[in-house]
């Protein structure tokens, strides 16, 4: 091989690893991949964990009832107006004012222990007793319940709405509300005993004692096929 040739082939191969580390530069300066911070950047932003529920239809201070209920009692008002005249009518209306002003703090009394015991009792221990999968134990502690519950409407019509809020079914409430109307104790000493004796009052608690885990049961099986799909909405 003569000079001429052996310079060029040196030529050559400068300009081969010139080349090649040009290129490993511009490599290292300028990477083809973006960084993870980039791809971080241009992500759209997740969506924020404290978003706001959806609010709850807000109920009508005036529904269908008190439209009903108002329209009874102006026909009411009528007749008794067109029989006795307008004495008639203000006497009957200062009994009900009168009426009125008895029952107001036991019905405030109620709704008042209603609230305190929605808040009180614990809603996952109230639901594993009572809820729907509670079965024939929900059935029997419910009846139970209202067998011994003290007082009149006003203390347990508050305690059934409070033991629905709390994670009760309707068929264990049903049961509750109907123990407390044909077994409940209080009227059953009060009255029943003194008045109509030992032996009939025994027997009447005795006769009554599956009527409530009937209705309970019934409650149930009504409840689940009108509404599949959960609690209805309160009405507007």
């Amino acid at each position: 091989m003569g000079m001429p040739e052996m310079r060029m082939g040196i030529v050559r191969a400068s300009v081969c690893v010139a080349t090649m580390a040009g290129l490993s530069r511009t490599e290292t300066h300028h990477p083809q991949n973006p960084s993870p911070l980039s791809e971080h950047q241009i992500k759209d932003p997740a969506p924020a964990d404290d978003a706001e529920p959806k609010p709850r239809r807000a109920r009508k201070p005036v529904g269908w009832s008190m439209i009903m209920i108002g329209a009874l009692v102006a026909v009411c008002a009528g007749l008794v107006w067109r029989r006795d005249g307008i004495d008639g009518v203000l006497k009957i209306l200062t009994h009900d004012l009168w009426l009125f002003g008895e029952i107001m703090p036991r019905v405030l009394a109620g709704c008042l222990l209603g609230g305190f015991i929605a808040e009180i009792l614990p809603h996952d221990k109230v639901s594993r007793a009572l809820g729907p999968n509670s079965g024939l134990k929900g059935l029997l502690i419910g009846t139970a319940f209202g067998a011994i519950l003290p007082g009149g409407p006003f203390t347990a019509y508050p305690v059934a709405a409070a033991l629905l809020t709390v994670g009760a079914d309707f068929g264990a409430t049903i049961a509750m509300v109907v123990s407390w109307t044909l077994i409940g104790y209080g009227r059953a000493v009060a009255w029943e005993l003194p008045i109509l004796g030992t032996d009939f009052t025994l027997w009447r608690i005795v006769i009554s004692l599956p009527i409530p885990v009937l209705a309970g049961a019934l409650g149930r099986f009504v409840f689940v096929r009108m509404y599949p799909k959960g609690e209805p909405e309160p009405p507007a």
